[in-house]
């Protein structure tokens, strides 16, 4: 294996390393879950403003448009798409959505969390070459998953992972390698 190739594992399994802790303030990491309903009207705006709220504050203004684009879509989709498990929902109950924002210097993590355990279909590659995207029309585009579409050419990464007693949580982790090359254009 060459010493790129070496090089880029090595900093994949960092990342996947960093995923699953949470940052100290003596790392200089943040961590914020913020809990929303999805039958509000507003809730998807809520969730946008407090991803700046968080970013301005932990300085990564670089990442705030990407990651309010990112946030949006995964919140609409649980308001859009999700039911909730039978054992996790009650009668005239709101349907809850956890945001989850885990930051260190050198990645940001978002997550958005359900209470339905459908795994997402997350696109496998692309449907068409960047090049003959220009060039089609919306009408040959699909009508659903091009959020998720959106969010792998923005994230360096976009998984999925289901909770032990029912939902999942879709995450993305965003490279901050402050202008340096992202892992994902190596």
């Amino acid at each position: 294996m060459d010493a790129g190739k070496t090089e880029r594992l090595a900093g994949e399994l960092d990342a996947y390393a960093h995923w699953f802790v949470r940052p100290e303030p003596s790392s200089d990491g943040h961590f914020l879950t913020l809990t929303l309903f999805a039958e509000f009207g507003d809730t998807a705006r809520v969730a946008r403003d407090m991803t700046s709220v968080f970013l301005r504050g932990a300085g990564a203004d670089a990442v705030v448009d990407d990651a309010r684009l990112v946030v949006s879509e995964l919140v609409g989709n649980v308001v859009n798409h999700a039911v909730p498990d039978r054992h996790l929902s009650s009668p005239g109950a709101c349907r809850r959505i956890d945001v989850i924002f885990k930051m260190f210097p050198k990645w940001l993590f978002i997550g958005v969390a359900d209470e339905d355990s459908t795994p997402p279909l997350l696109p496998v590659g692309e449907v068409f070459s960047p090049g003959l995207l220009g060039d089609l029309s919306e009408a040959v585009l699909p009508d659903s998953g091009r959020g998720l579409l959106i969010l792998q050419r923005l994230a360096a990464a976009v998984w999925w992972t289901p909770h032990e007693r029912g939902g999942k949580t879709v995450w993305c982790r965003f490279d901050m390698n402050h202008g340096a090359e992202s892992v994902r254009d190596s």
